[in-house]
């Protein structure tokens, strides 16, 4: 089903995977997504990093949860380095396939390299072809603090409200205050923009992923630090997962609680963490 429908119908809940990349890994997620299949998400999506062969990955992996017939899905796009060509013909594969949503994003530059050639100098462009082409409810990734590459966040809201013309709805990078997503909204709302914006959700469950969460773009801010590094302190690594569990619901409670049309939780490709916050939710939230 298309995501703009079940956004119609009320809040939902997604879950986002990457392409495994090896035999463990792939046995990783067939077991992830048996257990979260048995919480009837509204869709789940797959990321794409980019390249021929990363392309690939994300459309088996799609396809095959899409054949399965349990779930809905969602294949990301990437713009960068790509050519029309491709990925109208990618589009058109995925289409007879089944598949009805795609988030389109900018994507970065191969390894080494400042720019990346190809057909499309930013995802707004991207939006428009998968427009044209027609048949896909499109969604955009959206910053709440605003993307690493943009001038100052004004810019960034005026180039994610352009997206949003010609896009369905938007999927943030995960945060940590629910204000930051209010703020994000209230932003479009003046630019005259109402689509909907997932907030996308990913607890801390290591000291370890601190550091990582801060190169993805969204540091962890020093209060939730201050209360993982107590954790660890009281009970270890078991504790520290709790605690950042914990945070994480509340932090899903506060969003719907100011009208979030859903959550979209960011699960590595795991299991426990996203079914414990659910589970502490309700399915009903």
């Amino acid at each position: 089903m298309r995501i703009d429908q079940l956004l119609a119908r009320g809040p939902t809940r997604s879950f986002e995977f990457f392409p495994p990349r090896s035999a463990e890994e792939a046995a990783t997620l067939a077991a992830t997504i048996s257990d979260l299949v048995e919480l009837a998400p509204s869709f789940v999506s797959v990321t794409n990093r980019g390249g021929p062969a990363a392309r690939e990955r994300t459309f088996e992996l799609v396809t095959q949860i899409q054949r399965a017939g349990r779930l809905t899905t969602m294949a990301h796009l990437v713009a960068r380095g790509q050519h029309r060509d491709d990925l109208v013909e990618l589009l058109a594969r995925y289409r007879a396939a089944g598949v009805e949503n795609v988030l389109v994003l900018g994507g970065d530059a191969p390894a080494g390299q400042s720019e990346a050639p190809g057909d499309f100098a930013h995802a707004d462009d991207l939006v428009r072809l998968v427009r044209d082409v027609g048949g896909f409810a499109i969604g955009v990734a959206a910053h709440p603090a605003g993307h690493p590459d943009s001038v100052d966040l004004a810019a960034d809201r005026d180039r994610l409200a352009a997206k949003l013309a010609a896009a369905d709805f938007a999927i943030t990078q995960f945060f940590f205050a629910a204000e930051e997503w209010s703020g994000l909204v209230a932003d479009l709302a003046s630019r005259g923009v109402d689509r909907p914006v997932l907030p996308g959700v990913m607890p801390v469950t290591s000291l370890s992923s601190i550091a990582r969460m801060a190169q993805m773009g969204a540091p962890v801010p020093a209060p939730l630090v201050a209360r993982l590094r107590a954790a660890d302190e009281r009970g270890g690594a078991a504790a520290v997962r709790a605690a950042g569990v914990e945070a994480a619901t509340a932090l899903s409670a506060e969003l719907l609680a100011r009208g979030a049309p859903g959550l979209h939780f960011y699960t590595l490709n795991r299991s426990p963490a996203t079914r414990e916050i659910h589970q502490a939710l309700g399915p009903g939230s």
